[in-house]
């Protein structure tokens, strides 16, 4: 089982921007999309974006589309969410997880790992 570890959270003002970083332990398969969702305080968990694996398809959550770009380096089996613009509202643990189907989905059912988490705090 492929296992996910992020990085790259923070503390940043309103407006400011950060990049969190997804690693893999190992090369993941060609079918398989990788996500990142969020969960704040009091909140269920949401879909932020999804991303296959070549990269050319990508799904983004109205919130946070123009803002957010999704990513990803195979080489280095890495997936990377550039957040600009950011808000107090994006403020939120982000988990990077994986799905070994081909298609992209909003609803976190079928996948395979979870990462832990990193944690973006956005102060106003």
């Amino acid at each position: 089982q492929v296992q996910l570890v992020e990085s790259g959270g923070g503390l940043v003002q309103a407006g400011g921007s950060l990049r969190l970083s997804c690693e893999a332990s190992r090369r993941i398969f060609p079918w398989y999309t990788v996500y990142w969702f969020r969960q704040a305080p009091g909140k269920e968990r949401e879909f932020v974006t999804g991303i296959n694996w070549s990269g050319d398809n990508t799904d983004y959550a109205d919130s946070v589309k123009g803002r957010f770009t999704i990513s990803r380096d195979n080489a280095r089996n890495t997936v990377y969410l550039q957040m600009n613009s950011l808000r107090p509202e994006d403020t939120a643990v982000y988990y990077c997880a994986a799905r070994n189907k081909a298609d992209i989905v909003r609803a976190p059912v079928d996948f395979v790992s979870w990462g832990q988490g990193t944690q973006v705090t956005v102060s106003s």
